[in-house]
């Protein structure tokens, strides 16, 4: 039937001008919403449909672009940690509104917008509060993606000195929690932890 792939064609230059039509409005809410300009949001769109052709990404393929920055190391455990951060509205995937908003705080927000970013992605459970093992799962996993070449000297049991070292500095009325206000608290009053802090950054 030489009709049929006419018709398929039509089908997917109509559903791109759709996709072309919702876009210039939906970057100038970004724009307004997130610290990026519209040039910049274009750059990213563009790299984000080359990645994720589909306008969503789901936790595999996250995974999948992680493994690609850290060949290194295993960056399954920390991609999965921080797929949750960015799915805001839990619903298993990344849109490039989603992207974008989580980009922005990471790169241009404020100290505290920072920091409440990081308590969301220690908060593995999103019940509003860190406990010892939340923190522990999250650092194992950035060792893990560090790869032992970065950390070649570190011995099995660093993660868990360091979860010790940090969490009793942070939980201040020591009920074995660690709210985010005592988070940010301790991030910015102590140069050390800030610093790991930053680490954090250098692995988005």
């Amino acid at each position: 039937m030489p009709g049929a792939p006419v018709a398929r064609d039509t089908v997917e230059d109509e559903m791109e001008m759709a996709t072309v039509r919702h876009r210039p409005e939906a970057l100038e809410l970004l724009e307004a919403q997130s610290k990026f300009t519209k040039k910049e949001l274009q750059i990213l769109y563009r790299g984000f449909k080359n990645e994720c052709p589909s306008g969503v990404v789901n936790e595999d393929t996250f995974k999948e672009i992680y493994s690609q920055f850290f060949p290194q190391g295993d960056s399954t455990t920390y991609a999965h940690f921080l797929f949750n951060a960015f799915d805001t509205d839990h619903n298993g995937s990344v849109s490039f509104e989603d992207f974008v908003m989580g980009l922005s705080i990471l790169l241009r927000g404020t100290v505290q917008e920072k920091l409440n970013w990081a308590f969301n992605l220690y908060d593995i459970n999103k019940d509003g509060y860190i406990t010892k093992e939340e923190m522990l799962d999250i650092m194992k996993a950035i060792y893990d993606m560090m790869g032992k070449c970065t950390y070649p000297v570190l011995k099995e049991d660093a993660p868990r000195q360091h979860v010790e070292t940090f969490f009793q500095k942070m939980d201040k009325n020591k009920d074995g929690v660690v709210t985010i206000d005592e988070f940010i608290e301790s991030c910015q009053k102590d140069e050390n932890i800030m610093r790991s802090m930053q680490l954090f950054e250098n692995v988005i």
